[in-house]
């Protein structure tokens, strides 16, 4: 018990992280997270949904395919992450263009995509996916034994591209330069791997290379 309770509350703080990144820096500026990012953006767009529950309705689609890849343990971690994610969204959501921000969309995209890959990468370490095609790429990760990294990187930039063919070319740019910071981030965060000291049985933090 005192495990689970440990993992769903990191959950929690990650799925906070991400969705503060989401709301305060990258959304403002329609940049998208990540692929589900994207095609929330692109629902609002189209249909003008609210960014909250776009995005819980992208990643609660790919549920079905993290229940049977992921298995149920870590489909339930991952739709309880995506609920977190989409109530801290929400909260913020309608406070986003009261803030004036004094940073410019270069510096809110840069910390808002370091942000996100701090919550994404913890996510995935507990072996929860940040929804989307997070899902595909813990998948990946997961039987390949490589980083996430990468491949969320390739899969996310393929939407990046539809969004930005659909609405504006410069989201492309922009959402690229985000991935790639935030997924330098998330293998960062994956890398590091957490021991115990035999002696004294305090965590240690150590470096590792899959």
């Amino acid at each position: 018990m005192k495990k689970f309770v440990e993992q769903y509350t990191n959950i929690s703080i990650a799925a906070i992280i991400q969705g503060i990144a989401m709301a305060l820096f990258l959304f403002p500026n329609s940049i998208p997270s990540g692929g589900a990012g994207g095609l929330a953006v692109l629902l609002n767009y189209w249909f003008s949904i609210p960014l909250s529950l776009a995005l819980w309705f992208v990643n609660f689609s790919m549920l079905v395919i993290a229940i049977y890849w992921l298995g149920n343990a870590s489909a339930l971690g991952t739709m309880y992450g995506i609920s977190i994610t989409s109530l801290t969204i929400f909260f913020f959501e309608s406070k986003l263009y009261e803030l004036s921000s004094p940073f410019t969309i270069w510096i809110d995209f840069i910390i808002g995509s370091i942000i996100l890959g701090i919550g994404v990468g913890i996510l995935l370490r507990h072996d929860v996916s940040n929804g989307g095609m997070g899902v595909l790429a813990l998948i990946y990760s997961k039987y390949r034994d490589v980083p996430p990294g990468k491949p969320l990187l390739l899969i996310n930039g393929c939407i990046f591209i539809l969004t930005g063919s659909i609405i504006d070319w410069r989201i492309v740019i922009l959402a690229i330069i985000s991935q790639w910071i935030s997924t330098r981030v998330v293998d960062i965060i994956h890398q590091i791997k957490i021991t115990t000291a035999a002696s004294d049985n305090l965590p240690t933090m150590a470096w590792y290379k899959k």
